[in-house]
């Protein structure tokens, strides 16, 4: 059989129809041995006798063999398929025969279906050969096995896809180019054989821009462009943030949609503090100094296993220590916030005697703090209450008594009532929150007013008022009347912020006993279910009477953080993440302040809840904790270290400098909390002044080392190169001090010729473990040595009679150093731009060069040094010294 070679190439599924047209054409067919008493039955059949193009594709070398030896029995399902293909193929049959193809095309279709009929080609050879009826043979195999035609219809859904790499619709030339974004060819393929299926390529994203080399740029010698600033910086150039919310970019910041006048391409380039808080920053550091150091007072700084300082907050830091810092007369949502995490998480004290049970107490302890929670949200309402009634006109007294209970003031309520004559409604009022008699009565009523068609005579209000006391917050239907007898329906919560709306679930729609969570659950069940109706939890500064926001608020809108604390408490699957959102703190996005400390009180402290990528979030810390300080903290939360991080940058740019450092104490990781409080230092060096220092020192237990770190850091800005020489080495950073010394100030020493300065720089040093010591700051070393030991030696030496023998040794060994310190010199003061190291190596050659000559003149040349950067007066005196000592032994020799 002709193999086909499957190969996945460029051309349409036209083009290949086309191709396998054509190789079907050029491979001969076989037909299938006859025997002699066959051959007249199956000549009016000849189209059966045709190619299954399909099947030989999907047919192996073995197959083909078999073939060879049974009749296989095309279908006329395929007949029908592969028509066109045998009618073009039947002059190329391997018996040359033209009877077959003219008997064919000439014989009608009857003939056809009677000569299947009369002879089943499905029925295997041998079967007739044996004497089987071929009918019964037919239907024997119909019934137990699978004929022919079902085998090759389950071979064909078998077999697998060939993959095709589809191109996208834009890819539109044949040789694409990939510098334009259409390299997605695909190169043809070939396979060994069908059996081996072909993997699809990789996808390679087309890149339209590439990076070039500074060579090969367009903008090589142009970076001191002054007209075009992106241009000059546009390789070291990028719109980024820096300290204290400093924004560089180019143009002017604007939203998407806004239209600007101005372009980008500038050479003007700006930077902008963007703000940080919502308030003014005098308003903002009066309030965080006063949170942080509430906080500080509550927390000892400790040293972890590393020995890094670290903040451990105590859990006398709870929500009660908080709200002692507010006065009484303070309603600011801030006061609000620990108000309410005081009532639902701060420990209650039952007190209770040690043999209650454990199922009392919690049900004694849920009791005690949804009365707190109702204290907490009828305080927190009570503005709001005292402003509608304001609205109300003084004769309206059901619309004041309904104000009065959508703040739970049942007294007023009832006193309003009676005071103007509603004594029956005062009995009822004084009843809020009742039985379930109570509520299925008022139901009742409401129910036969409407049937009745009397509410179309009561007012609205006292409709609320009744819908309200009977737990109904849905909204209450009218009578269907017409005309005059038609009443309209009353919606008891419409107006209502989401406070009283909440507060109506918890005092009237709610059984008295019901837990907080379940008044969550009713109050968030209406909220999904009527999102137009119930006011939604969103923040006070999004209030439909407060100002617009300079910014868009993001979809789905926040929620309002008093109710994400609720939420916290209500359902135990909230996590932290979903609940400090800063835009729920405030209109700020960048604001972290007040979502970073209910994170300590929650998470640190009372370990109620954490973030969702904790590792461990531990366990809650009780009084008996105290004494085990190493099981508090397990595990290690990246959103934790984020929210302290973007604090501690809000308080940089408040110039809050020890805060932000106590605030970045609580990073958990070591390495990373050393990193952050040592980066801060730095960018804050220049208010590192002495008062600054004694808190960062003092109450915050920061290593000097990393202060004076800071400070060398911002001297070699301030080019006091050596008070930052002297600030490496009381912060104990020697590889620092070594470097700083080698290139800035022994060069200057050595110019001055002062060798007492030149061996202090590196006496602290030289015991040290510093990188390049031996190569570097010790040359220096040496070099000052060598020239003030070798005349001393030398002079010592010619006024003794007899010399000594350890001053001729040590003058000996200073010989063969000197040879080699002139030899690594150049490479010590390499800096060819800085004219000092050209100075200075000129200087210490020719100085041991010098002294070198007096003691022994043909060292160098011995050594087969070349003498560079040296004077000529230098190099005049050295040449005439060797000379002068050759030809003395010469001399002597002689």
């Amino acid at each position: 059989m002709t193999r086909f070679s499957a190969a996945v190439s460029d051309s349409s599924d036209d083009e290949r129809d086309v191709h396998m047209v054509q190789d079907f054409k050029k491979s001969p067919v076989r037909s299938p041995p006859k025997r002699p008493e066959d051959q007249n039955a199956e000549a009016g059949s000849e189209e059966d006798i045709g190619v299954d193009q399909e099947s030989d594709e999907e047919s192996s070398e073995e197959d083909s063999s078999s073939d060879m030896q049974e009749d296989p029995a095309p279908t006329r399902s395929r007949l029908a398929r592969n028509h066109i293909l045998t009618a073009d193929s039947d002059d190329e049959t391997d018996d040359g025969s033209e009877n077959s193809s003219s008997h064919s095309t000439s014989s009608s279709e009857s003939d056809v279906d009677a000569s299947a009929q009369r002879e089943d080609v499905s029925v295997i050879p041998w079967a007739r050969q044996v004497g089987v009826d071929a009918q019964k043979m037919h239907v024997m195999q119909t019934s137990l096995f699978r004929i022919p035609e079902e085998a090759v219809a389950i071979k064909a859904m078998n077999r697998a896809t060939r993959p095709q790499f589809k191109l996208p619709s834009t890819v539109r030339r044949k040789h694409s180019r990939d510098s334009i974004g259409d390299g997605l060819r695909v190169d043809s393929q070939e396979r060994a054989s069908f059996a081996h299926d072909i993997e699809p390529p990789t996808y390679r994203p087309s890149r339209k821009y590439a990076r070039v080399e500074i060579s090969a740029s367009a903008v090589a010698g142009c970076e001191d462009s002054l007209v075009d600033a992106g241009l000059a910086f546009g390789r070291s150039f990028r719109v980024g943030w820096g300290p204290g919310g400093t924004l560089v970019h180019l143009g002017r910041l604007c939203a998407p949609s806004s239209l600007i006048d101005t372009s980008a391409n500038s050479s003007v380039i700006t930077k902008t503090i963007v703000p940080l808080f919502a308030g003014s920053h005098k308003e903002a550091n009066v309030r965080l100094s006063r949170l942080l150091q509430h906080h500080l007072s509550k927390t000892p700084i400790v040293k972890d296993e590393s020995g890094i300082p670290f903040a451990d907050p105590s859990i006398e830091l709870d929500f009660s220590s908080f709200v002692s810092l507010y006065p009484s007369s303070d309603h600011s949502d801030e006061q609000s916030l620990f108000r309410l995490g005081c009532a639902l998480f701060d420990s209650v004290d039952l007190h209770l005697t040690p043999e209650i049970t454990v199922d009392v107490r919690n049900r004694i302890s849920a009791v005690r703090r949804k009365a707190a929670l109702s204290d907490w949200l009828e305080e927190a309402v009570g503005h709001l209450v005292d402003a509608d009634l304001k609205k109300h006109a003084s004769d309206d007294s059901a619309a004041c008594i309904y104000t009065l209970l959508t703040g739970n003031q049942i007294e007023k309520a009832c006193e309003v009532a009676m005071d103007n004559g509603y004594i029956k409604l005062a009995t009822l009022i004084s009843q809020a929150s009742g039985d379930f008699e109570f509520r299925e009565d008022l139901t009742e009523q409401i129910q036969l007013w409407r049937e009745q068609r009397i509410d179309v005579h009561i007012g609205e209000s006292t409709r609320k008022i009744y819908a309200i006391l009977a737990g109904i917050l849905d909204i209450v239907e009218g009578s269907k009347a017409s005309g005059l007898e038609q009443c309209s329906d009353v919606d008891p919560i419409k107006g209502l912020d989401w406070k009283r709306t909440f507060g109506l679930h918890l005092w009237f729609s709610e059984p008295m006993d019901a837990p907080i969570s379940q008044v969550f659950e009713s109050y968030n069940r209406s909220r999904q279910e009527s999102p137009f109706r119930v006011s939604p939890p969103l923040p006070s500064y999004l209030e439909p009477a407060s100002e617009p926001l300079p910014f868009n608020v993001p979809t789905p809108s926040p929620s309002d953080a008093l109710f994400s604390l609720i939420r916290l408490h209500a359902d135990p699957a909230c996590s932290l993440s979903q609940a400090l959102s800063p835009l729920s703190f405030g209109p700020s996005p960048g604001d972290y302040s007040l979502s970073w400390h209910l994170y300590i009180i929650l998470s640190r402290c009372m370990r109620i809840r954490d973030f969702a990528d904790r590792t461990d979030p531990g366990r809650r810390r009780d009084a008996m904790d105290d004494d085990n300080e190493q099981d508090q903290h397990e595990g290690h939360s990246p959103s934790a270290d984020l929210l302290a991080s973007s604090y501690a940058h809000q308080l940089e740019q408040l110039d809050m400098l020890q805060e932000a450092v106590f605030v970045l104490l609580h990073i958990e990781g070591s390495a990373g909390r050393e990193k952050a409080i040592k980066d801060l230092l730095h960018r804050s060096a220049d208010k590192l002044d002495e008062w600054m220092c004694s808190g960062i020192l003092g109450s915050l237990k920061i290593p000097i080392a990393w202060v004076n770190e800071a400070r060398a850091v911002y001297a070699i800005y301030e080019d006091k190169v050596f008070e930052a020489y002297q600030l490496y080495l009381n912060a104990g950073l020697y590889q620092q001090a070594h470097d700083l010394a080698v290139v800035e100030l022994a060069p200057e020493a050595v110019i001055r010729q002062d060798l007492d300065l030149l061996i202090s720089l590196f006496e602290r040093i030289a015991n040290q473990t510093v990188d390049g010591w031996h190569t570097r700051g010790k040359v220096y070393m040496d070099y000052a040595h060598a020239m003030t030991r070798i005349p001393e030696l030398h002079a010592s030496l010619t006024e003794q009679a007899v010399p000594d023998a350890v001053e001729e040794q040590e003058l000996d060994n200073f010989t063969r150093t000197v040879p080699r310190l002139i030899n690594i010199l150049p490479d010590v003061l390499s800096n060819s731009s800085d004219p000092r190291h050209k100075v200075a190596l000129a200087e210490m050659i020719s100085g041991l060069t010098a002294v070198l000559d007096i003691v022994k003149p043909l060292a160098l040349s011995q050594s087969q040094i070349k003498l560079t950067a040296i004077d000529k007066a230098t190099k005049l005196r050295h040449i005439q010294t060797t000379f002068f000592e050759k030809y003395m032994r010469s001399i002597q020799a002689s």
